[in-house]
This record gives structure tokens, C-alpha cells and sequence, in this order.
């Protein structure tokens, strides 16, 4: 049995983390566009990054703020926030992209944490019954019944939850039990960059240079933050895989 502290801090993991940094993006999304939503959203790292340092847990070097900066601005070329797409503001749409931002900065730091401490199943089941309670009171379960979705959509829900959910936040918890959250975040920035290039293999879509350039500053930024400080101890325990 997981102390009531423990769980608790894991409830609040699942709903505070995970399920509003999903609501709040779609909510962005609906009030402005894609472009503003994943670029605001994406603002997460630079949260991490200041969280850890004002708190003593790292030190703000040169590989931490360039990574940062780098795949910051590498979305923000990805996703065409200079085209005509741009930027469009919408008060309460601006502020749900920022939570979602806030929320997504505090499920890598509290995920990491927890991880420390806990098998990553364990987490990740607490985590996602947190976050599915907080679904069903969104959105309850009669209006899902009511909407008469034949078999073949029900398979097909089934299948997407397995393979755009437990499956990514599956593997993501096991990546925060080995790279502190700085590090995680900047890798996470790959999102929208299997976007553009799925779309542009699959779908034939275009990709243009500023994308292509976008993405190489997304790469640089990973292979940059990972690259080992030996001039400094690493701040955040890093600890083995809990099987």
C-alpha cells in the first residue's frame, strides 16, 4: 500500500499534469491556432529550466540556457509561427496555452521525482486513473453513450488511446527515471518535429526551409543538452531504472 502522501502527490501529478496540459492545449488550440498554442506550450523547457535553477538543483551553464533557447526556437520555426499561420491572440486562449505550459513544465519536474521513488507502472496507473477521473467529470460518460459510436469507432478509440497515451507516456516515465527533467523536456521538443516530417513523408505536404532549419535546431538542442558537464556534478540524482 503507497503511503496517502505518495498517492496524493501522484493524483495531483494526473490531474494538475497531465490531464490539464491536455485540456488547456486543446483549449488553446480552439480559441487561437495551432501555431500559437504549440509555441506557448512549448515555453516549457524555459519553466523547467528556471524552476531547477531557482531552486538550487542546477546550475544555469551555457549547454542548459543554449539548449533551451535552441529548441525553442527551433518549434517555433517548425511550426511556421513567421507565416501566415502566425500568431493568434485571444486572451483566454493565450492563458490556457500558458497553463498547459505550466502543467507539462510540472509533470516532467513531479514525474521525475516521483519516479525516484516509485516503479514507473505504478506511477503511470495512478497517473492515468487521476487523470481519466478528471476526464469523466469533463466529459461524462452518458454524453460519450449518447454520441452512438458504431463498433468500428469504438475499436478505433481503443486503439488510438493505446497507441497515442499508455504507450508515449509509458516510455516518457521511463525516460524521466534516467535524464534529469532539463534534459527530458528539450528531448520532448521532437513532437511537433514528427509532425512536419510524418506529414511531409505521408502526406506528400511540403516541408519548407525555415521547417528544415527549425528541425536541425531541434536536434542540435538534444545533442547539446546531452552532452556530459564534467566541469560540474550533476545537481539531480540520477537513478537506475526500477523494474
Amino acid at each position: 500500500m503507497l503511503p496517502a502522501a505518495d498517492l496524493g502527490r501522484m493524483f495531483v501529478l494526473g490531474i494538475l499534469g497531465v490531464a490539464a496540459s491536455n485540456y488547456l492545449y486543446y483549449l488553446a488550440i480552439q480559441r487561437t491556432n495551432v501555431a500559437t498554442a504549440i509555441i506557448l506550450q512549448y515555453t516549457a523547457p524555459i519553466l523547467v529550466l528556471l524552476y531547477t535553477v531557482t531552486r538550487g538543483l542546477q546550475k544555469p551553464t551555457l549547454q542548459r540556457v543554449a539548449a533551451v533557447g535552441l529548441a525553442v526556437t527551433g518549434i517555433a520555426l517548425v511550426i511556421g509561427i513567421f507565416g501566415s499561420g502566425g500568431f493568434r491572440l485571444d486572451a483566454i486562449g493565450v492563458m490556457a496555452a500558458l497553463g498547459a505550459a505550466f502543467s507539462f513544465a510540472f509533470y516532467n519536474v513531479g514525474g521525475h521525482n516521483i519516479l525516484a521513488r516509485y516503479d514507473r507502472w505504478t506511477v503511470l496507473l495512478y497517473v492515468i486513473l487521476s487523470a481519466s477521473l478528471f476526464w469523466i467529470i469533463v466529459n461524462p460518460p452518458w454524453k460519450i453513450v449518447a454520441a452512438h459510436y458504431s463498433g468500428a469507432q469504438w475499436l478505433f478509440l481503443l486503439v488510438f488511446s493505446l497507441i497515442s497515451v499508455l504507450a508515449p507516456f509509458s516510455l516518457y516515465f521511463a525516460g524521466l527515471q534516467h535524464l534529469e527533467p532539463t534534459r527530458a523536456i528539450v528531448v520532448s521538443c521532437l513532437e511537433p518535429v514528427f509532425s512536419i516530417v510524418i506529414a511531409a513523408a505521408a502526406l506528400g505536404e511540403v516541408m519548407r526551409p525555415l521547417q528544415t532549419v527549425g528541425i536541425l535546431l531541434v536536434l542540435v538542442a538534444i545533442v547539446v543538452v546531452q552532452l556530459p558537464d564534467r566541469s560540474l556534478r550533476e545537481e539531480i540524482t540520477m537513478i537506475e531504472p526500477i523494474e
